[in-house]
């Protein structure tokens, strides 16, 4: 009777307590319905996240100079830091507004040429094939021509007003955190309820802002030298539109691995489509590849050394899943928000793991993690010796 009764004991024991199994299930369980939640959240308010973060990136990108203006003197003058955030934000605001009216002024611009380049590129395409035979030529042809690529761009010169909106969207969140600033430092000390660990806190978000700015600041000057080589290669050989190729070029240098893949092949649709000369055509190929080359192995790490230490696999998942969550906007911003998540995963003990899969060298970084016992050292890198 009494081993009954032990028996019934642990089995309600065992239902008011669950073992390891079912409550591991159940965490994977409610992590995917999360997962599932954040991702319609940010499908969702998609818009509103796109302008917050490019509105965090223009905030990190000045709020150096802010801090450097801030303290400087003029005589016996100092310069109010509320001043040289107003001036700050007029300069912001002034720069992205121009930006938004020549885009704007440009749009059908755009769109006509592209809607005149395009045929002639696809049956330029399906001309390489013709020496596979007359029929594959053609059903090549046929499954490019499925691509409506100036429908495609007519729906977004259509939706082209809504980047006032977000300007000004923008412009108001810069803004708020310019505000915000002043009293960020006293809201991380009361947020930590401990000196120590805000400055943690306060470390960690100057790493992301550093290392943001490193990569936006070489990426802008790596870009910059990329499109006005494709300028050169474009006048060199007599084409036209050589200036549009190099504006393109810069842009989408700042998409990692595809960007600059996708302007090389574009910039050669367009000399090819113009002279129709397949020998110029790979000479025009080779070079801008080569340019592409060089100025991705070897200016690039150069300038951004060990600042920037991510796995290349890690990119391309990153790049993949933002441009599917945010379209074009989300394959600009996957590096910087994989920064941001790398760093903040590396002074987190729990997410450390992640840190290191997201790292190149699986040493994502050196600083104390933000533990609840306080900071703790990060292993070192060992040396490598020749």
């Amino acid at each position: 009777m009494i081993e009954g009764q032990d028996q019934v004991g642990r089995a309600a024991q065992g239902l008011r307590h669950p073992g390891p199994p079912g409550g591991l299930l159940q965490a994977w369980l409610l992590g995917i319905i999360a997962f599932a939640v954040i991702l319609f959240l940010l499908v969702q308010a998609r818009f509103i996240l796109i302008s917050l973060v490019i509105a965090i990136i223009l905030f990190s990108l000045t709020s150096d100079v802010i801090r450097w203006v801030g303290g400087a003197r003029i005589g016996r003058l100092r310069i109010p830091p509320v001043a040289a955030s107003i001036v700050a934000l007029g300069i912001i605001a002034s720069f992205l507004f121009a930006l938004a009216g020549l885009f704007l002024s440009q749009a059908n611009t755009v769109v006509t040429t592209v809607a005149q380049y395009t045929d002639p590129a696809q049956r330029a395409v399906a001309e390489l094939f013709s020496w596979m035979g007359e029929d594959v030529e053609a059903a090549v042809l046929l499954s490019m021509q499925q691509f409506r690529v100036a429908d495609y761009l007519r729906t977004l010169a259509g939706q082209a007003s809504g980047i006032l909106s977000g300007v000004v969207l923008i412009v108001l969140f810069v803004g708020f955190l310019f505000a915000e600033r002043l009293f960020f430092s006293a809201k991380l000390t009361n947020l930590f309820g401990d000196p120590a660990r805000a400055r943690q806190a306060e470390a960690v978000i100057g790493s992301i802002i550093h290392r943001v700015n490193r990569y936006l600041l070489v990426k802008t000057l790596v870009s910059a030298v990329t499109g006005a080589l494709a300028f050169a290669a474009m006048t060199a050989f007599g084409l036209e539109l050589a200036l549009a190729v190099g504006v393109l070029t810069f842009v989408l240098n700042f998409i990692p691995n595809v960007g600059s893949i996708v302007a090389t092949i574009a910039a050669t649709l367009v000399g090819y489509v113009q002279t129709g000369d397949t020998v110029l055509t790979l000479g025009l190929l080779a070079v801008l590849t080569s340019i592409q080359f060089v100025v991705g192995m070897v200016l690039d790490p150069l300038l951004l050394g060990r600042a920037l230490r991510l796995s290349s696999f890690g990119i391309l998942l990153s790049l993949a899943f933002w441009a599917a969550v945010w379209g074009v906007a989300g394959m600009f911003l996957a590096v910087p928000i994989m920064v941001a998540v790398m760093i903040v995963c590396a002074h987190v003990d729990g997410l450390r793991p992640f840190a290191v899969l997201l790292s190149r060298d699986g040493v994502p970084d050196t600083r104390p993690t933000l533990s609840d016992e306080g900071p703790q050292k990060m292993p070192i890198r060992p040396e490598v010796r020749a």
